[in-house]
């Protein structure tokens, strides 16, 4: 049998539902009434092979609250006249809602539309465009205008997140809702208000005009002739804001980065060198410091595929980084350190070299053995020491 259960006639106002159809109908009407479900019905051999369930069924569907049935009546040769369902229809918004249970999540939903509307009717766009997501963050919402109507009455402010004197808010609150607040304030700030050009939640501050935390570039100078800075001697671990690591005037013509902070701290001497602590997948503490245009740069990470992928990355913004003990001989070598990682990469790498590519799809094709991977710390000094001799 194949017809339309009281469940299956549920589903399909579930499905309204389910599209925010029925929450955008709550707030201006967007919907024909009365709807008509689609209903399948028993046909006329069904009568006489099956008269028991199709009673049965004609029960259930009649049992169905909240909607109206349109009936067919059938004279039968051998049962008579009968009558069953044809159609059902569903007549209001109010019948739909009390059919699924869903009645007073759609009256909070009108409650939020109406208070919005009173404090902030150009983000209604947003609540008709997402209405659940509205409903989720009803008792958040209050405070998410709040935020919006500060930053209407301080544009741009050029503080901190930290420093938002708005009711009930924090900086904590502030960064767990970027994405919905960053909407928010697209349809409610005037055009002069946002850096069109900072997109992404990574850049809700820059784009509203907030300060942002200072990027940090942490390095140690490698040859200990280098005095780059008043009162540094010998092989100094120093940390600065980006801004004023981009000011110096490093005499250096090589830059290593690594990622592993023992491999950074016990990096063997080098002149005219510098070694950078990497930040993973994040290079934009590097984007501004020209002075590293002029230099070779050797990026040393783990061998696996995301290894390979932040590599590929780096060269987006220093073309001209070289792969350090990244390569097949190093990889072999040192099989007794393999291990698995746990997630790895699959996407196409374009800024590859072909030795480095090969590699790369060996290891996300699990060519080598599934998953392997060598973690930089894995690699033996004498490595470092002989390719660093290399390089002279």
């Amino acid at each position: 049998m194949n017809w339309s259960t009281a469940t299956e006639l549920r589903a399909q106002v579930q499905r309204r539902w389910d599209r925010g159809d029925l929450l955008r109908d709550c707030v201006g009407p967007t919907l024909d009434w009365p709807l008509r479900l689609q209903l399948k019905t028993p046909q006329t051999n069904d009568l006489s092979d099956r008269f028991e369930a199709v009673r049965d069924w004609v029960c259930t569907v009649t049992e169905t609250p909240r909607v109206r049935i349109e009936w067919r009546e059938w004279t039968h040769r051998v049962q008579g006249r009968q009558r069953i369902p044809a159609a059902v229809w569903i007549d209001s918004l109010d019948d739909a809602l009390a059919l699924i249970g869903q009645a007073p999540a759609a009256q909070r939903f009108r409650t939020l539309w109406q208070r919005t509307a009173a404090r902030q009717p150009a983000v209604l766009a947003w609540l008709e465009r997402r209405p659940h997501q509205a409903l989720e963050l009803h008792a958040r919402w209050d405070r998410l205008l709040a935020v919006v109507e500060w930053l209407q009455a301080h544009p741009r402010p050029g503080i901190y997140l930290r420093q938002v004197d708005a009711p009930g808010v924090d900086s904590k609150f502030i960064e767990a809702h970027r994405g919905v607040l960053g909407e928010l304030l697209d349809l409610a700030l005037l055009p002069d208000a946002i850096d069109a050009t900072a997109t992404g939640v990574a850049r809700f501050t820059r784009r509203f005009g907030f300060l942002d935390k200072p990027l940090r570039i942490r390095f140690r100078v490698l040859d200990p002739a280098l005095q780059c800075i008043p009162g540094c001697h010998g092989h100094p671990d120093i940390t600065l804001d980006a801004e004023s690591f981009a000011a110096l005037t490093l005499p250096v013509s090589r830059v290593f980065i690594t990622e592993n902070e023992t491999n950074f701290l016990a990096f063997a001497p080098v002149p005219e060198s510098i070694v950078l602590f990497g930040g993973g997948y994040g290079w934009a503490n590097l984007a501004d410091v020209t002075s590293l245009g002029r230099c070779a740069v050797y990026y040393w990470g783990d061998i696996d595929t995301h290894g390979f992928a932040i590599l590929d990355q780096l060269r987006a913004h220093l073309p001209q980084a070289a792969s350090f003990l990244m390569d097949r001989a190093t990889l072999l070598a040192h099989r007794e350190h393999w291990a698995e990682e746990p997630h790895p990469a699959c996407h196409a790498l374009a800024r590859l070299t072909p030795d480095e590519a090969a590699l790369y799809d060996d290891l996300r094709f699990d060519r080598i053995q599934p998953r392997v991977r060598l973690e930089q710390e894995r690699v033996g000094f004498h490595w470092l020491r002989e390719r660093l001799a290399s390089l002279s």
